[in-house]
């Protein structure tokens, strides 16, 4: 007889716990979307008819001996706060990246975590992207020797200020899409020995920073992290060059459009990029190029580690101390800005 799954509490429905959140979890074996938390019930019932939807009350929500994982989809100025009470309601937790808004409240929320003996982990969706799983079996099988310059794009064309919690004081975009990139980069190569950053607002009217350039640098390994609002040739995701060769991709990973389209997770052709990638190498003295189709991806084997690991004990598939490396980037990041300078760590 199978287990009862874990009965999850979603704490908001906007455009993360819509998208992401709500379908990944509701499409992974051994999880049940339980509740959530939204002011905006219609949504909800009109994609989860069955669901219950509290409005916007977490604490009632989180009274419910029921609910065993609470999954915090909301504004970044939230997550600190509202994991707090969700570990001492005694649920586990996830938290949408960024972990929190700063490093203090992310080691204070670790800290919590450690001391009550729940799981707690940061949503790294991005880590089980197709192009980003490709690149780690090219440079698991040696095909590109010793990486030594390794560039990462999330660019966008998007010139006008739109009324939305990211594009504040205090949001922008390294918070929004600086972690996916350093998570990514970290998981292949560790913690860098610096970082550089420089951080501007290109558009007109913006107050949130709305482009990065980030340089990692590491003893002989050079990563940058780019990301642009304003770039209308957005189509670069990747160029990373080795001692053995290099792979260019263009195209983001397929299941953020196959989500938005309202695929299921799982249905056939979600998660597959029709894009392939290029591998070049020398042969001969010569530049050959192959093309290299990306791997299949399916953001749900993120939800079934945090089910592994709360059942069963598996390891954590997205672990604080990780989070908290990522964050420590961030922190370093922003200080580089400020002060024009590179920051060691």
């Amino acid at each position: 007889m199978s287990p009862a799954p874990l009965k999850v509490a979603l704490v908001g429905y906007g455009y993360v716990g819509k998208t992401f959140h709500a379908p990944l979890i509701a499409a992974t074996p051994g999880l049940e979307l339980h509740t959530v938390v939204s002011s905006d019930a219609t949504k909800v019932r009109a994609d989860f008819p069955d669901v219950p939807v509290v409005a916007a009350d977490l604490i009632r929500a989180l009274a419910d001996p029921a609910i065993d994982l609470v999954v915090i989809a909301t504004p970044d100025a939230l997550h600190a706060p509202q994991a707090h009470a969700a570990l001492d309601a005694g649920k586990h937790v996830v938290i949408d990246k960024p972990f929190t808004v700063t490093l203090e409240e992310a080691r204070a929320v670790t800290a919590h975590a450690e001391k009550t003996g729940l799981l707690l982990s940061v949503f790294q969706n991005r880590r089980w992207d197709s192009d980003f799983l490709t690149l780690q079996a090219l440079i698991d099988r040696g095909h590109l020797g010793q990486v030594v310059q390794y560039e990462s794009h999330f660019d966008r064309f998007r010139p006008l200020v739109r009324d939305r919690w990211r594009e504040k004081p205090g949001a922008g975009v390294l918070l929004d899409l600086g972690p996916h990139l350093i998570d990514q980069a970290l998981v292949l190569f560790g913690m860098p020995q610096a970082v550089y950053a420089d951080i501007a607002v290109q558009k007109d009217g913006g107050v949130a920073g709305d482009y990065f350039h980030l340089l990692l640098r590491y003893p002989r390994l050079r990563v940058l992290l780019h990301a642009s609002q304003m770039t209308q040739a957005t189509n670069l995701r990747m160029a990373v060059h080795g001692t053995g060769g290099s792979f260019i991709k263009s195209g983001l990973d397929a299941q953020e459009a196959h989500l938005k389209a309202g695929m299921k997770p799982g249905a056939p052709g979600y998660g597959e990029d029709p894009r392939p990638g290029v591998l070049i190498q020398l042969e001969d003295d010569e530049p050959v190029s192959t093309a290299v189709q990306p791997l299949p991806a399916d953001y749900r084997a993120y939800y079934a580690g945090i089910r592994d690991a709360i059942t069963a004990g598996a390891p954590n598939p997205v672990s604080p101390q990780e989070a908290l490396r990522v964050m420590e980037v961030i922190d370093a990041a922003q200080r580089s800005a400020e002060q024009r300078r590179e920051i060691a760590l």
